[in-house]
């Protein structure tokens, strides 16, 4: 991490604030005592076993293709649990990740759920976003990720999505700039208005939506590697030896715009690299030398340039630009997301009174909003 995480700062070790917040609050879980942890991952299986008597499953478990959702889909198999697993796909899936779910699908031979998005819907709603200059683009995918994952759990009356997310390869937090809230289907809304685009088939998910299925619906998403001792790389050659999983150079890789926005339209407008943070991540929970890290930071963001224009062509062609367009795009200011409607000041006043309310011991547990 640098300067390029305009809160970062350093001590008289130079050390950082984010590897010093990421010890203070996921340290307690990247080392967690081995038997502790089973003691609880046993628990967490027990409970969604009784939550699923009866259904056809017990859990939902969302799948992109990449490492991280793909390792928590075999574990969950392999602990006993009957999962649906659902993947949204917004029209960007590379080949390789499509091969990847399958492979995983018939291998484990669990069901999958796959909602396809309306694309010329979802295009306008990315050109909307272009054309405001906001950074968070992905905003549109996570966001309808969430929401299918949601809906598909309250479809089946499931009470556990079992996520891939997880303090050992993404808990070092996210410097504020570099994205927006994901639950912000006001600012998603406010954007494509702007842009002249309605919500009809796009799967939103708003922070009320969120609060009624977690705490009205009960249905809980749970960070279900943070219940197992996780090694990505372990996990990568266990992928691909036991199911013919195909690696990608680096996180998120697995969708082609992903690939794209991270690779090329983070660094050359936002002044981005995600690869800090993600290398970062790896090299504080141990998985990675900061050696190497610094090593991988070496060159574009991507395997090599001719995959990059391989990329730009396919870009330009599936969202209708010139090289032009893109150009003129990534020469112009950013615009904060805040400048557009936003549900984020709810978000920020509700988790601040629940950050009262605890501190109060009106309300227990780990669980942060």
């Amino acid at each position: 991490m640098d300067t390029s995480a305009a809160d970062i700062t350093f001590d008289v070790n130079g050390v950082c604030n984010y590897c010093t917040e990421f010890l203070d609050n996921s340290g307690h879980i990247v080392y967690e005592d081995p038997v502790l942890k089973k003691a609880r991952l046993d628990q967490l299986v027990s409970k969604v076993k009784l939550s699923g008597r009866n259904k056809p499953y017990d859990c939902v478990v969302g799948v992109s293709g990449g490492v991280d959702s793909s390792w928590a889909l075999v574990q969950s198999v392999k602990l006993g649990l009957r999962p649906l697993a659902v993947h949204m796909d917004n029209g960007w899936n590379s080949e390789l990740a499509q091969n990847n779910i399958a492979n995983l699908v018939r291998g484990l031979g669990v069901d999958l759920y796959t909602h396809v998005i309306d694309w010329e819907e979802y295009r306008k709603l990315m050109q909307a976003f272009f054309d405001a200059n906001v950074i968070d683009t992905e905003l549109l995918y996570d966001n309808a990720m969430l929401a299918v994952n949601y809906q598909q759990a309250n479809r089946y009356n499931i009470k556990f999505i079992l996520a891939g997310t997880n303090q050992a390869t993404e808990g070092m937090r996210m410097p504020k700039e570099w994205n927006w809230f994901k639950q912000d289907k006001l600012n998603i809304q406010a954007l494509g208005k702007r842009g002249g685009v309605r919500l009809k088939t796009f799967p939103a998910l708003g922070f009320l939506d969120w609060i009624y299925f977690e705490y009205v619906k009960k249905i809980k998403w749970t960070s279900f590697l943070d219940f197992l001792p996780y090694n990505k790389f372990d996990a990568l050659d266990t992928l691909e030896h036991d199911f013919g999983y195909k690696r990608y150079p680096f996180k998120h890789y697995e969708s082609i715009f992903t690939r794209f926005y991270q690779g090329y339209i983070l660094p050359r407008k936002f002044n981005v690299d995600k690869r800090k943070l993600h290398f970062s991540t790896l090299v504080i929970s141990g998985q990675m030398s900061r050696d190497d890290a610094l090593e991988g930071l070496k060159g574009i963001p991507y395997p090599n340039s001719r995959n990059l224009e391989e990329d730009i062509d396919y870009f330009l062609k599936k969202m209708h630009w010139t090289s032009h367009q893109l150009e003129d795009y990534l020469n112009q200011p950013e615009t904060p997301h805040n400048h557009y409607p936003s549900e984020k000041p709810l978000f920020d006043f509700v988790r601040h009174l629940y950050g009262i309310l605890k501190k109060k011991g009106l309300i227990s547990g780990r669980k942060e909003l």
